[in-house]
């Protein structure tokens, strides 16, 4: 692995588990009224098009974080739609 993958994966990692503590806060709440409709739709539809992306470049850091920040951003979208 090359330095430069290892700061692409560091930075992967803390740019993902930060969207942790939102999930588990918004999940236990169940409140999503301080949540934009617009921009999770906005911001989950450029994730998944990173993921694209990451995928068409073969590029682990892209891919890793991005699929997982999918599923917390998803999460958090799914209960906005849910919660309101």
């Amino acid at each position: 692995m090359t330095y430069v993958t290892l700061i692409g994966m560091v930075a992967a990692v803390l740019t993902t588990i930060a969207f942790l503590p939102q999930v588990v806060r918004t999940w236990k709440t169940r409140s999503t009224a301080d949540i934009s409709l617009a921009m999770f739709v906005t911001y989950v539809t450029g994730i998944a098009l990173w993921l694209l992306y990451g995928l068409m470049l073969r590029d682990l850091p892209l891919i890793c974080s991005n699929a997982v920040t999918l599923v917390f951003s998803g999460t958090i979208l799914g209960l906005k739609l849910r919660h309101g």
